[in-house]
């Protein structure tokens, strides 16, 4: 299981405080963006290679772990 917090933070001066990959300025928006319009790890990596398989799916690990915690209003 990938622990999203070794890979991900979130740092008021960069990308206006959104998630981004440690030590980058890409945002787990982007990467989430580039795989759902249908590109895979392997093409990101090439595009980006200061990213790693770990560090892709540590986004979709953030993300999942956002909608966990989402509450429906009642």
């Amino acid at each position: 299981m990938i622990n999203y917090q070794e890979h991900i933070e979130i740092k008021p001066e960069v990308r206006f405080g959104k998630p981004i990959i440690k030590g980058t300025r890409i945002s787990v928006y982007d990467v989430l963006n580039w795989l759902a319009n249908g590109m895979n790890i392997n093409e990101i990596i090439t595009d980006f290679p200061e990213l790693t398989e770990d560090k892709i799916k540590s986004c979709l690990a953030y993300a999942a772990d956002k909608e966990h915690k989402v509450r429906v209003a009642s």
